[in-house]
C-alpha cells in the first residue's frame, strides 16, 4: 500500500497500538484509539502501555482489550505478552514511540500493516510496512504527531478524532465527590493547585507557589493543593502549605489517578507545571493555567482547552535539558514572576466556562 491507497477496513480485524511512555504521553495518546475506531469501526482495538501507565487508557470506550507490561520485565513476562499479541492476531500494529519492541513487535507478530516513527538503523526502519515522521522542535502537538501515524497509512483526520479521553467510573465519581464534602468544597468554586512534578526541574519555587496561594485566597478564591505520592513530593506539598497564611486543605497523596482526574473535573481551574496532571485537565475540559520551563509548550501544552501558558524569555528555551547545563534547576521557571502567574489567572478566571 503506498500512502496514496485508500486502506481497506475489510482487511483490518484487530488493531495493536503501543505507547510506551510516562502518564501524560500515555494520555495524549488516547486520540488515536478513538479515530481508529470511528474510522474501522468493525475492528477490535487494543493498546499495550507499561503498567504503571494503564489507568490513562484504562475504561477507553474504543478498547476492546488493555495490555500492561513493567517497565524492567522478565524473560518470562516478555514471553506471557507475547504470546497473549500473537493468539489476538492483529493484522495492523500502529507504534507509538521509538522503543525497539515495536520494532520486534513488528517483525514477531506479522501483521499486514505496521506503521511507527522514523528511528534507529536497518534493524528498526525494516521492521514496518510504513514510516512517519514526527515534527520536532516544538512545532507541533505531540497529539498530532500520534496522528500523524494513522496519516501516514491513509486515514483522514478530523476534528472529531482529535479530543483527548479519560474515562472515570461511578465509584470514582462518588470517592471524589465525599472528599469535597468532607473540605466543605463545592464542585465548580474552588481552584486546583497542582505545583509538583516526577521531574523537579519542571517545578515553580515553593516560594512563588505559596505567594501566589496567599494572593489567590486573599481575593476569596477556594483553593485546594493536589500531588503524587510521592515522598519527595510531598514533602514538597508540605512545605508550600506552611507557607501559606491561610489554612489551605490538600488531597495530594490520598486519590487514584483516576479520582485525580475526576476531581481536577469539578475544579474551576486548574493551576500547575508541565505534568500528566496538566494533560488530566486537558482531557476533563478544566481551564489550565500552567508554566513552561525547559519543555516546549507547543510540544506538549494544554490540548484544546481553555488555558494560559506562562513562560520566560530566555532565547535558550525551550532546550529539553533537566535544569540548566542539567543540574535540575531551571532558570527560565525560577524566574518567572508571581505577578504574571496572577495575572493569567484572574484573566482566564473571568472567561466564561
Amino acid at each position: 500500500m503506498s500512502i496514496n491507497d485508500p486502506l481497506d477496513p475489510s482487511r483490518i480485524r484487530r488493531v495493536l497500538v503501543t505507547k510506551l511512555r510516562h502518564h501524560g504521553d500515555v494520555l495524549l495518546a488516547s486520540p488515536v484509539l478513538g479515530a481508529l475506531k470511528r474510522h474501522l469501526p468493525e475492528a477490535e482495538i487494543d493498546a499495550l502501555v507499561y503498567q504503571e501507565t494503564r489507568e490513562m487508557l484504562a475504561g477507553h470506550p474504543a478498547l476492546s482489550r488493555l495490555h500492561g507490561i513493567r517497565r524492567k520485565a522478565t524473560l518470562s513476562e516478555e514471553w506471557r505478552l507475547y504470546r497473549t499479541l500473537r493468539d489476538r492476531g492483529f493484522d495492523l500494529l500502529v507504534h507509538l514511540t521509538s522503543s525497539t519492541r515495536g520494532a520486534w513487535l513488528a517483525r514477531l507478530l506479522r501483521p499486514v500493516l505496521s506503521v511507527g516513527p522514523v528511528h534507529g538503523g536497518k534493524f528498526y526502519r525494516n521492521s514496518f510496512t510504513h514510516l512517519y515522521r514526527n515534527v520536532r522542535g516544538n512545532r507541533r502537538h505531540t497529539v498530532e504527531n500520534n496522528l500523524d501515524a494513522l496519516r501516514r497509512i491513509g486515514i483522514h483526520i478530523t476534528e472529531e478524532d482529535k479530543p483527548l479521553l479519560l474515562a472515570t467510573d461511578a465509584g470514582t465519581e462518588q470517592a471524589v465527590d465525599a472528599h469535597l464534602q468532607r473540605l466543605g468544597l463545592n464542585s465548580g468554586r474552588f481552584i486546583l493547585l497542582h505545583p509538583t512534578s516526577r521531574w523537579l526541574f519542571k517545578c515553580w519555587p515553593e516560594e512563588k507557589v505559596a505567594a501566589l496561594a496567599a494572593r489567590l485566597s486573599e481575593r476569596g478564591y477556594s483553593l485546594l493543593l493536589s500531588g503524587a505520592p510521592d515522598k519527595i513530593e510531598m514533602e514538597m506539598l508540605a512545605r508550600i502549605q506552611a507557607r501559606i497564611p491561610r489554612s489551605t486543605p490538600s488531597l495530594a497523596g490520598q486519590l487514584t489517578l483516576k479520582q485525580l482526574a475526576a476531581l481536577i473535573a469539578r475544579a474551576r481551574l486548574f493551576i500547575g507545571v508541565d505534568s500528566a496532571p496538566m494533560h488530566i485537565a486537558a482531557a476533563v475540559g478544566t481551564p489550565v493555567v500552567t508554566l513552561f520551563g525547559p519543555s516546549g509548550e507547543i510540544d506538549w501544552g494544554p490540548w484544546r482547552v481553555p488555558s494560559r501558558i506562562i513562560t520566560s524569555d530566555h532565547t535558550c528555551r525551550p532546550c529539553g535539558m533537566d535544569g540548566c547545563g542539567g543540574g535540575k534547576r531551571s532558570e527560565c521557571l525560577e524566574t518567572i514572576p508571581v505577578e504574571h502567574v496572577l495575572a493569567a489567572v484572574l484573566e482566564l478566571l473571568e472567561q466564561p466556562r
